[in-house]
């Protein structure tokens, strides 16, 4: 098990130092004079094919190991901003906490989720400036795409306040007994 771990470190530094390096001026002044030098050679070889072979052969081997390497890169950095995002969610007041490593969730779950938003999005066009949304505060607690979207607000006036059932719980009087 420790072995392991020794390779995944061996390789996470050699492929981060590889992709530092890969995406420098100097790796790419190196890769034009290698296929430069290699063009030069044509007439030598007379264009043969092994010739030809010899730069399908080098570029077909460093694409696919590139290929590895930027994914690993991408890996750690989308699994980094995911983490400060996560972080974002959870320190700010009122986000909603269902979006923290929301990356993980099925396509399908992805979908009602950005539906939700959608939501929001259209609701927010709609009330007054200054009012507090999320998608935690759908008085229906689902959201019905069978429902027509709500038109634009015209203006300040025609926006309505909304608030939440927990907000609306609290601005209703108790019935008389």
């Amino acid at each position: 098990m420790r072995d392991d771990s020794a390779v995944e470190e061996l390789f996470a530094k050699v492929a981060g130092k590889t992709s530092q390096a890969a995406g420098s001026v100097w790796a790419f002044t190196a890769a034009l004079l290698v296929v430069l030098l290699w063009a030069s050679t044509g007439p030598i070889f007379h264009y043969s094919e092994t010739w030809q072979l010899v730069i399908n052969t080098g570029t077909t081997i460093v694409t696919f190991l590139m290929v590895l390497v930027i994914q690993h890169a991408q890996n750690k950095d989308m699994r980094a901003v995911q983490l400060k995002l996560n972080e974002l969610i959870a320190a700010v007041e009122g986000a909603s906490n269902r979006l923290i490593d929301v990356e993980d969730l099925s396509d399908h779950e992805l979908e009602h989720l950005y539906n939700r938003f959608q939501n929001l999005a259209k609701t927010a066009q709609k009330v007054s400036h200054g009012a507090k949304l999320t998608i935690d505060s759908d008085p229906d607690g689902e959201d019905d795409e069978s429902v027509a979207p709500p038109e634009h607000a015209h203006s300040e006036a025609d926006k309505k306040p909304v608030s939440s059932k927990a907000e609306a719980k609290r601005h209703t009087k108790p019935p008389k007994p």
